[in-house]
């Protein structure tokens, strides 16, 4: 498997072979220009060139593969005794005209790309002061989050999470607004603040959730939606969770299990108040000393290798066993970045939490069932 480091060194690799086709092609030309001899006309090749400049670099370095281009037609035509000729005429124009094509490309490529770093720019830096630090340690639990951004054009994602220490426990969001861009970025935005306002007042998380949806379908229209999972810890080692049609947490037992926190019912995303459909039943999950659970978006069991595989969390789950879970959530996105050996299509966002005992020796003791 490549690891992420390499999947880099390969978009370097490319961009290296792009920047030196152009002269390439016209060692080319002039090389099987030189064996042929004049009996046949490859001087109007050389526009090849010019014609490759505008993948990558400057303006000035258009303009110079194409003098280049048109000092080595005047050298060919010479040592093929055809100067002043048809055919050096023509090679002349035809590298000309390719290479005045070839800068217009290049101003264009030019803009375009200070435009999208323009809005990468922005909306990274709206997701950064949205995405504040989770506290590393509330109560028994410590907590690691780890955001992965898709590198494709400018398609920021509009995942979030939160940590937010409540009337009756520790409360948490991870969620997924539906789209990309700025407006996925405003959609979290709203959720975020909403989350952070309801979390400190409401005295259960279904009143949290129904403050969510208020604020959701005051801004949402048609088909837009935000998948999420919620939940609070208890001092009592228990866990409430609503599920808002999002992926079921990953629960990592100490004595090594692995098990889904799924719902017995599945429950539209939110902001589908307009459906007037029921939200979800809070279900519970026993989380005891040395246990941990993973919440994700979509973009890490959604994640492809080259051969169309999706990522297998389960299987992978026993990467979370570190000694910090900072460590932990590491050591799994390296392998999800390796796994997908490519820039990922999906912002994929991750947060752990791991209960700890009264003291840091409960780390590794045996865990009791799943449910309960």
């Amino acid at each position: 498997m490549v690891g992420p480091g390499e999947g880099a060194a390969g978009n370097r690799t490319a961009h290296l072979i792009m920047t030196a086709l152009p002269y390439v092609m016209m060692g080319i030309v002039t090389v099987v220009d030189l064996l042929s001899g004049p009996e046949f006309d490859f001087l109007s090749l050389l526009a090849l060139g010019p014609a490759f400049a505008s993948l990558v670099g400057s303006v000035r370095r258009t303009v110079l593969i194409g003098v280049i281009g048109l000092v080595l037609s005047l050298l060919l035509a010479v040592f093929d005794g055809l100067l002043g000729s048809r055919q050096s005429y023509q090679s002349l124009l035809v590298i000309a005209g390719v290479t005045a094509a070839s800068l217009v490309a290049t101003v264009g490529r030019q803009r375009r790309e200070r435009e999208l770093a323009n809005v990468r720019s922005v909306a990274e830096v709206a997701q950064r002061v949205l995405l504040r630090p989770v506290p590393r340690r509330v109560g028994n639990l410590r907590v690691a989050v780890s955001y992965t951004s898709a590198a494709a054009d400018a398609h920021i994602g509009g995942d979030l999470y939160e940590v937010v220490t409540g009337p009756t426990g520790v409360r948490v969001i991870v969620g997924d607004v539906q789209g990309k861009g700025l407006e996925a970025v405003e959609t979290a935005a709203i959720v975020l603040a909403a989350f952070r306002e309801a979390a400190h007042d409401e005295p259960d998380l279904l009143g949290v959730s129904t403050r969510l949806e208020k604020a959701l379908n005051r801004r949402l229209e048609g088909e837009d939606f935000v998948t999420a999972v919620l939940l609070e810890a208890s001092s009592e080692g228990m866990m409430t969770l609503l599920n808002y049609g999002h992926p079921a947490p990953l629960l990592l037992h100490a004595d090594g299990r692995v098990s889904f926190a799924e719902p017995e019912e599945t429950a539209p995303p939110l902001g589908m108040g307009v459906l007037d459909v029921e939200g979800p039943l809070p279900y519970r999950v026993r989380f005891r000393p040395g246990d941990q659970l993973l919440l994700y978006t979509d973009g890490v069991i959604e994640a492809r290798d080259p051969e169309g595989r999706f990522y297998p969390l389960a299987e992978r789950a026993f990467l979370l066993k570190n000694d910090t879970p900072e460590a932990a959530l590491e050591a799994l996105r390296v392998d999800l970045v390796a796994h997908v050996d490519a820039p990922l299509h999906d912002d994929a966002a991750m947060l752990l939490l791991r209960q700890y005992g009264r003291d840091l020796k409960s780390w590794g003791r045996a865990a009791a069932p799943l449910m309960g």
